[in-house]
């Protein structure tokens, strides 16, 4: 996997979900990277057992233990390099393997098509000896009995370091790590051994984990052809030529062309037809995938990104893949009629290929809005919703995607919904308890009722109608997060009680114990790494204050330039490349990705709200 725009998380979210194992490429000169560090975060997120390789060893300024120390400090793990390279930058030949001493290097005649044996360089021997020793070391201490017949001095054999290297690796105790130069094509097949070695078959990871939809018990399924079929649906994309494909993980059984199979998820069945094996561009059709594969099948309607796919007689839903909240917003608006009916095709199918674009109605004007990760992020799907499916439309300016939460707890929110106009009237009475959570927790909602006071076939509707109040709150509108409702108490009419009035009764009591509760505007904080030349680190850093910002740190990187890491609100970052490349003539580079939400001050709050209206 290799770092991608932060914009584009959900790319690497739901490829991290559905991997047994990966390899992390840094850049010799760069080092890690702030996108390097997102991605190595999600993998630790989902447990994916990694190896480390360090590219581009042949130019100007490459540094492999520099990298080495990069992964230990910035990346808090345990990088365990299983090569030595032979020379640097411009000289860089080849590798000395760690574990059998051997030295190879590649002709640069033939593009490192083969490797030729030699005797490890004098000049850099002693290195290669201390470095095998501290592999040796880092090894045998994932392992009790080879640490205790290490420091008893016996020699550990090759072949029992490369079982405990692979068993580290799978546990996510250490990292192994590689080296060479991909465009000379030079380290690449050790690299490729390496993947084989070292990371995980499907059998050597546990069995994956899901409930039972009719019993909610916890169910096992190991990555076995002979236990039921389940899958998870990691991808949709909407090809122009063949339709709609959907990318699944198979976890345990076989799926053949022709079969039914139950979309637990959705509760629909589904008829597979042709099923693809993907090589890059390249397609493949095949009659049959097997515990462990990555496959894609046309023509599955009602399946979506995150969906579980099981054998209808053995239901299984497996856990679904999480995407952060879109934090900004553009509103869209198409030039003709014609340009109406392509745009909501167009929206369908790109909300569909990504989980992290959503498309909403403003209530108040009517607008088309449509929610991302960042302003490139929104760029791009416009610019394909124009050239794909040839929409013409009128684009408003980048919105920031503020929330509201409360900041205290509120014992008693209430609301009696009563209404008679003849015959059968209506009648919901709820009372709720509202307490502020974490940041990022979301909604919990708790039922308290004891002894009937509210039948229990109201207490959904209840939970419906705080749902539906949460998307508008009552300061400007914007969406709640982070609160927990509890319903404890409330009183029913034996006739004129029904689903839609208890429904109101809890929107209301909601919204009543919002107005209680101290409601404060949320904005979204981004982490901002900011790499400029030495002589214009003051400009830098004064805009980052004057813009909200908080400086949290300033770093010195090996090619002379500075790294200035902060915090600051999105909202005044808007046209932010262009002002950074006005303070330092084109020199400066920054990257940006969603830290959190924070309260606002009241006097921004209010600029907020006048702005909105």
């Amino acid at each position: 996997m290799t770092p991608r725009h932060i914009d584009f998380t959900a790319e690497v979210q739901r490829s991290l979900r559905v991997l047994d194992g990966g390899v992390v490429v840094f850049d010799a000169v760069a080092g890690v990277e702030p996108q390097s560090e997102t991605v190595w975060r999600q993998a630790d997120d989902y447990g994916v057992p990694r190896i480390c390789f360090v590219n581009k060893m042949d130019r100007v300024g490459a540094d492999f233990d520099r990298t080495i120390g990069m992964i230990r400090s910035r990346l808090n793990s345990v990088p365990v390099p299983l090569q030595y390279p032979i020379g640097t930058e411009s000289s860089y030949r080849g590798i000395v393997d760690l574990l059998t001493l051997e030295a190879k290097v590649w002709d640069t005649g033939d593009l490192g098509a083969k490797a030729e044996i030699i005797e490890i360089p004098a000049d850099i021997r002693d290195a290669v000896d201390a470095a095998r020793e501290a592999m040796i070391e880092a090894v045998v201490e994932t392992d009790e009995d080879l640490m205790s017949r290490y420091l008893d001095g016996e020699e550990i054999s090759v072949d029992e370091l490369r079982a405990a290297i692979r068993k580290g690796t799978i546990t996510n105790q250490i990292r192994p790590v590689f080296c060479g130069t991909s465009l000379r094509n030079k380290g690449i097949q050790p690299m490729l051994d390496a993947v084989v070695l070292y990371l995980p078959s499907p059998i050597d990871i546990p069995p994956v984990r899901g409930t039972n939809p009719d019993t909610e018990e916890v169910v096992l399924r190991h990555a076995s052809d002979d236990e039921p079929f389940s899958a998870l649906v990691f991808k949709i994309v909407t090809d122009p030529y063949v339709g709609r494909l959907s990318y699944f993980r198979v976890y345990s059984g076989m799926l053949e062309t022709g079969q039914r199979v139950h979309n637990t998820t959705s509760d629909k069945k589904e008829r597979i037809g042709v099923v693809l094996r993907m090589h890059a561009a390249k397609r493949e059709e095949i009659k049959k995938v097997q515990a462990g594969d990555i496959a894609a099948v046309l023509g599955l309607k009602n399946t979506f990104t995150g969906d579980t796919l099981s054998d209808p007689d053995k239901p299984i839903l497996l856990e679904a893949i999480k995407f952060p909240e879109p934090v900004i917003s553009i509103s869209i608006e198409p030039k003709t009629n014609t340009d109406q009916d392509k745009m909501g095709i167009a929206l369908k199918a790109l909300s569909e290929e990504d989980p992290t674009f959503q498309v909403k109605s403003d209530p108040q004007t009517g607008q088309t809005l449509l929610y991302g990760m960042g302003e490139l992020h929104l760029e791009v799907l416009v610019d394909r919703m124009l050239r794909e499916f040839r929409v013409t439309a009128n684009v408003g300016r980048p919105r920031v995607a503020y929330r509201e939460t409360i900041t205290r707890t509120v014992e008693k929110a209430e609301a009696r919904f009563v209404r008679q106009s003849g015959g059968r009237g209506q009648y919901g009475h709820a009372v709720l308890k509202l307490e502020p959570q974490e940041p990022g927790s979301g909604f919990l909602f708790e039922n308290g009722i004891v002894g009937g006071v509210i039948p229990k076939e109201f207490i959904k509707p209840i939970e419906e109608g705080v749902k539906e109040a949460m998307q508008s709150g009552v300061m400007a509108g914007y969406p709640v997060v982070d609160i927990k409702a509890t319903l404890y108490d409330g009183s029913f009419h034996d006739v004129d009680s029904s689903e839609m009035a208890f429904k109101i009764a809890g929107s209301m009591a909601f919204k009543d114990g919002m107005q209680k509760g101290a409601p404060v505007l949320l904005e979204p904080i981004m982490s901002v790494e900011v790499v400029t030349p030495e002589d214009y680190m003051g400009d830098v850093i004064g805009n980052l204050s004057a813009s909200r910002g908080m400086v949290e740190g300033i770093d010195l990187r090996v090619d002379g330039l500075q790294s200035i890491k902060s915090r600051v609100p999105l909202a005044q970052m808007f046209g932010y490349a262009t002002r950074l490349r006005s303070m330092t003539q084109g020199r400066g580079t920054f990257t940006m990705e969603f830290e959190h939400y924070a309260p606002v001050t009241a006097d921004v709050a209010n600029e907020i709200m006048k702005a909105g209206h």
